[in-house]
């Protein structure tokens, strides 16, 4: 028999270690999701980084990009950050860190992992609307996918690798486009007062910290709402040419 390849079928041999590399990197992050306790490790990596002083917040960024690179949802790690820097710092650190992280992915995602990326997102009718836009509307329709909460943040960093969007416009885009979701999260997180407190109950306040708080965060939420339905409306007009 004839070890003849058709155009659809299997990967030429130069870029069969890709693939080999993609579907080890899927397993090996699909096995750990399920033997490893993800949201205690993450709990445990902010209590060391409490410890750290000066040194926190680089090694809280440092953890976040990794975090991002390997699949692992930042969501506690975010909330976190309101309660070691407070909204400010915890906005800038959870900001590089999500920047930074989204874009390692996307390198990963454009040159190591291409051929897995492709047959994940292979019969998914809004990526392949995103991947057609972005040809001609590069960093709008990255930034309209950041600020909308319909795409799933981590796929979607390796997803716009095996797009045309050029590195500069995703990680300017990716970094404005999520400043408003950071913003909110770190705030929410900034309410528990302490890492203990964190998805617990029984924080005590004062009825005057609550109001200022609420109000607070009554805006943020509604600032947010306000964008990404903007966003939505409009990336649902670019995707629909």
């Amino acid at each position: 028999m004839n070890d003849s390849r058709s155009p659809g079928g299997n990967p030429p041999p130069s870029n069969r270690w890709k693939l080999i590399l993609g579907i080890g990197l899927a397993a090996a992050l699909i096995a750990a999701t399920q033997f490893f306790n993800f949201q205690g490790i993450m709990k445990n990596a902010l209590e060391s980084i409490a410890s750290l002083g000066p040194w926190g917040p680089a090694a809280f960024i440092l953890i976040y990009i990794v975090a991002t690179v390997l699949f692992i949802p930042g969501s506690l790690l975010t909330l976190g950050s309101g309660v070691l820097f407070g909204v400010v710092g915890g906005s800038v650190c959870v900001s590089i860190g999500s920047v930074l992280g989204a874009t390692c992915a996307f390198l990963t995602g454009r040159y190591l992992t291409r051929d897995w990326v492709s047959k994940q997102i292979e019969g998914n009718q809004k990526f392949k609307a995103i991947d057609s836009a972005v040809a001609s509307e590069g960093w709008k329709i990255v930034l309209l996918t950041r600020l909308s909460p319909i795409f799933p943040f981590n796929l979607l960093n390796y997803a716009f690798g095996v797009t045309q969007v050029s590195l500069k416009d995703y990680f300017f885009a990716s970094w404005i486009g999520m400043i408003p979701g950071t913003v909110m999260y770190v705030y929410i997180g900034s309410l528990a007062g302490s890492l203990a407190a964190l998805g617990s109950q029984g924080i005590s306040r004062t009825a005057a910290e609550w109001v200022l708080y609420g109000i607070g965060l009554v805006a943020t939420i509604a600032l947010t709402v306000y964008a990404t339905r903007l966003a939505k409306k409009a990336l649902d007009e670019k995707i629909s040419h």
